[in-house]
């Protein structure tokens, strides 16, 4: 029991510590100043500029995405190996081979390429919104993905909100006014990361009308679209993007190559990208086992948490090491923030049904309606008290 709560207390830090290295790194990427490419406008020579590929940060958050297919195959040959065991004691082999066979789909499914267009346009808007805004506020703001996940699933899935998922989006709207209030000089990358937030809640419908009833594991979902993703952006996108004409170096709207170069002459920029990938696996794996080993409140309590650690480390950084990476506290818009924060977290749980809204009403109702209404909500409380993730995972491993 006791190395149990110790399992699960790794995959919780595990998660928290991932998910904030994943958003310190990449924001650490825009802070960086780095060599490049030959710079046509200034004779050829080699000129410092800061990194700001967005674009290109996309790729890496694929290729992170793309090695979830190794824990895919790991997982795979766990399942064949239990096959070989079932064959030998109870099942026969035509019988095994089936079972087999229906709890391992193929891995390439095109059908998968769809919500990673949407994953692509929505990470790398996200990115840009990134460059604008601190870590934090870029952190708050995706929280902001409720409502639009709330609306398009009302418009399209025909799906029914009650009044716990309107107070919810109600309260994270106003948290997101008082994060947006606190940034007004940065109103362009809020406007791109609520963009970008939108066509990610197109994602999560999406992947829900066409992936639900498919039964892929989690894996193999994200697995699959960072490989699709990581094919479209170096085949398609970023040659497109080098060959607009734009405000990067030598007059691209991105130069992914002049991104390569600035990662290799500089060490910092060269860690701060691996970090942000491996971090994007990882993130990932501990997010599924907390998936299937907790609940619904663990999973919303460790991204409230992360977002709380992102600010800490950031301000600790800037104010301890070095300003250069971290973020300050600003004396006059940093309690707006605070409160927002406060009304995003309270909003996220409403909607996500971990508060019961009706005991916020026991002043409206006497006391013996109230003690009915509570029996009757623990009766309507599903068994384990948690929402049933989208993608549904295997009962066993």
């Amino acid at each position: 029991m006791e190395t149990h709560n110790v399992y699960l207390v790794f995959l919780m830090l595990g998660m928290l510590i991932t998910g904030s290295i994943n958003t310190l790194s990449k924001k650490a990427q825009n802070d960086c100043i780095a060599p490049g490419v030959a710079n046509h406008s200034a004779n050829g020579t080699t000129t410092e500029h800061p990194f700001n590929h967005p674009w290109f940060q996309t790729v890496i958050m694929f290729t992170g995405e793309m090695t979830c297919l190794f824990g895919l195959c790991f997982i795979r040959r766990r399942e064949r190996e239990r096959w070989r065991k079932e064959r030998l004691v109870t099942l026969t082999e035509a019988t095994a081979a089936e079972n087999l066979l229906a709890s391992q789909p193929r891995i390439f499914q095109l059908i998968l390429s769809a919500p990673t267009i949407c994953d692509l346009f929505g990470t790398s808007l996200g990115g840009i919104g990134l460059v604008y805004v601190n870590a934090s506020v870029w952190q708050m703001l995706r929280g902001s993905i409720i409502i639009f996940t709330g609306i398009l699933s009302k418009l399209f899935l025909k799906r029914q909100l009650r009044f716990a998922h309107w107070a919810g989006m109600i309260l994270t709207m106003v948290g997101l006014i008082l994060v947006g209030i606190s940034s007004i000089p940065f109103i362009p990358g809020i406007l791109l990361i609520l963009v970008g937030q939108i066509v990610g809640a197109s994602q999560m419908i999406i992947e829900e009308v066409f992936l639900k009833k498919q039964g892929f594991h989690p894996l193999h979902v994200v697995g699959m679209e960072g490989s699709f993703g990581f094919f479209i952006m170096c085949l398609v996108v970023l040659p497109a993007m080098y060959f607009i004409p734009g405000a990067d170096i030598n007059g691209s709207y991105e130069n992914s190559i002049d991104a390569l170069y600035q990662i290799f002459n500089d060490s910092n920029l060269l860690i701060f990208s691996l970090l942000y990938l491996i971090s994007i696996a990882f993130y990932n794996f501990f997010g599924l086992a907390v998936t299937k080993s907790l609940t619904a409140v663990h999973r919303t309590l460790i991204d409230a948490c992360r977002t709380v650690m992102v600010w800490a480390v950031g301000l600790f950084i800037y104010y301890a090491f070095n300003p250069a990476y971290g973020e300050p506290f600003h004396t006059t818009w940093g309690i707006l923030q605070i409160d927002g924060f406060l009304f995003l977290i309270i909003g996220t749980c409403l909607y996500n049904e971990l508060v019961d809204p009706s005991y916020l009403m026991w002043w409206c109702q006497p006391c013996q309606a109230l003690t009915v209404n509570k029996s009757v909500a623990s009766i309507q409380v599903g068994d384990d008290g948690e929402r049933k993730p989208l993608l549904q995972e295997p009962q066993e491993e």
